[in-house]
This record gives C-alpha cells, structure tokens and sequence, in this order.
C-alpha cells in the first residue's frame, strides 16, 4: 500500500466520480466501497468511501455532504503522452458540466481541478535556448487545452 493517498471529499457523487475517473486511464480499477452503517452520519447502506486507483495510482473517495467543496488550489496533475491523449480526457473530464481553464487546466463535473499536460511541454520549457524557453511558456498562457504544434510552433520562431 502507498504511504500517502489522496483522499477526495465529494457531495454524494463518490461512487459515480470514481466510476467515471477509472474509466479513462489504463491500470484503473475501483479496489473497494465501504457502506454508512446504522452509527451513521450517512444513509445506512450508502456508499461512504471508495477506494479506487488512477494508472496504479491509489485515491480514496467520500461521500463527505456540502461542508466542503474542491479549488483549485487542489489539482490532479496528468502527463500525457500524446496530443491524442490530451484531446481524450480533456474532451472527457469538460463533458457535463466540466469547465475549461487556462493553461491546460479545468474543472471536471464534480469541481475537481485537472491539468492536462502534454510531456512535450516540459521538454520545450527546459529548453537550453531561454528565448525558446520562454516562448513556450507564453504560448502555453495563451491557450486553454494545450496543443503541442502549437508550442513547438511558438518555440521553433524563438530559435
């Protein structure tokens, strides 16, 4: 078992929030639910946490109630490797109510912050030319979904 896990508080959309992220990645499963007994708070028999993992990656999900809500102070950071890969779960995760935001960053329907973000960027901000560098950045600041052409296009006319 991991050492830390990231553990989500949902209003009640647990079970279904857990479905719908195992549904995108490879090597994703839910592991476990765990029912609201008679002590409560929940319904008893409602589903209180699911134990689920991500690509091998462990999260526990609660059907926590209204008192708290996700920021983006929060993200779930995914390395894709392909502009095929972006295109899929960002199209997926601002389905329903999602929400797109700068940077290769949204919002999915439950309020959870995701960046999306091609593998390909990081090797074009790393860049040993600062000037191609940084106009890989400031394409990137421009965008909402990033499009890798569209970086290295940028970065390619710095050099």
């Amino acid at each position: 078992m991991q050492k830390i896990t990231t553990f989500l508080w949902y209003d009640g959309k647990a079970e279904e929030a857990a479905a719908f992220y195992t549904s995108l990645f490879d090597d994703s499963r839910i592991v476990h639910e765990q029912r609201y007994g008679e002590a409560g708070p929940g319904t008893p028999g409602s589903v209180m946490i699911v134990e689920f993992e991500l690509a091998g990656q462990r999260f526990l999900a609660l059907n926590g109630g209204p008192e708290f809500t996700f920021n983006e102070a929060m993200s779930l950071s995914v390395d894709c490797g392909s502009q095929e890969e972006v295109d899929r779960l960002w199209t997926a995760l601002t389905a329903d109510g999602g929400e797109e935001g700068p940077c290769g960053w949204l919002k999915d329907r439950y309020g959870v912050s995701w960046q999306i973000v091609p593998r390909r960027l990081q090797e074009l901000i790393s860049d040993a030319d600062p000037a191609r560098a940084q106009a890989a950045v400031q394409a990137m600041m421009g965008m909402k979904k990033l499009v890798i052409k569209e970086l290295e296009d940028a970065a390619a006319t710095a050099g």
